[in-house]
């Protein structure tokens, strides 16, 4: 991972859902690298302790909380772990979701349906709901929610995800408007396709189907976890102290909205 920092992180706190692996993790790296104190929040104990090691090991401040953001209880535990264990919240980087099946809309089990809206939209609202209460009462904050390139354009197959992406969308412009006067700045990243283990599982090894796939990509390439992380990072840091309410593309010119 190329050297990151974003300025203005040093000594805060910044809490990372879905820090396991992946995106998160990259995130929960990032923030260690700038000075920031992390907690690493996962249902993947192992993964997650593993991802918080690896910040103290290169001389950070992190923890593990095992949490399911779909639940409210152990968001609730969460938030206050955090704020407990290191004094504050600054930053919030609400990243855990899942990708779903692909069926046509006719066909989608209601099943499959709730189960990503659970875990790809209410538990963001889950999540920004006590983050913002904790934020709101100090006045001062930054949240940064993971939404998708399908939350702009339609995810063919995926009436699910796509539906909960453009949730999160309006979930993240209502907060920015709601408590900019307290100090609290909400964005959201809109990663295109990215190499992550979410994505290896999905190709499941087809070397054809991953050659179509880069094939309609307009950089020929998936993005990197960290590079998708490092707009996260960069919107929580001081450096993006006026940004707002923005839904920022990470996806190499694929949607171009």
């Amino acid at each position: 991972m190329k050297s990151f920092v974003s300025p203005g992180l040093e000594g805060k706190v910044a809490l990372v859902t879905g820090g396991a692996k992946g995106i998160g993790r990259a995130a929960a790296l990032l923030f260690g690298e700038a000075k920031a104190q992390v907690a690493v929040s996962d249902v993947d104990v192992a993964q997650g302790e593993a991802t918080a090691a690896a910040i103290r090991d290169r001389g950070g401040e992190a923890i593990f909380l095992r949490a399911d953001v779909t639940v409210e209880a152990e968001v609730a535990a969460m938030v206050a772990a955090t704020v407990a264990h290191f004094g504050a919240l600054d930053c919030a980087f609400n990243n855990a979701g899942l990708g779903g099946v692909h069926a046509p809309f006719h066909e989608l089990a209601l099943a499959d349906w709730e189960r990503i809206l659970a875990a790809d939209l209410t538990s963001v609202f889950l999540c920004m709901k006590h983050e913002l209460a904790h934020m709101a009462a100090v006045g001062r904050g930054a949240i940064v929610n993971t939404a998708s390139g399908a939350g702009f354009v339609p995810a063919p197959g995926m009436p699910h995800y796509t539906a909960a992406k453009h949730g999160v969308l309006g979930l993240t412009k209502l907060a920015a408007k709601e408590y900019a006067r307290a100090g609290i700045r909400v964005n959201a990243i809109c990663p295109g396709v990215t190499d992550t283990a979410m994505m290896q599982d999905f190709i499941g090894g087809s070397a054809e189907l991953e050659r179509m796939m880069l094939d309609t990509l307009p950089f020929g390439r998936m993005a990197r976890a960290e590079e998708v992380a490092g707009a996260a990072v960069w919107l929580c840091s001081d450096a993006a102290s006026f940004v707002s309410g923005d839904s920022m593309l990470v996806d190499g010119a694929s949607v171009c909205r």
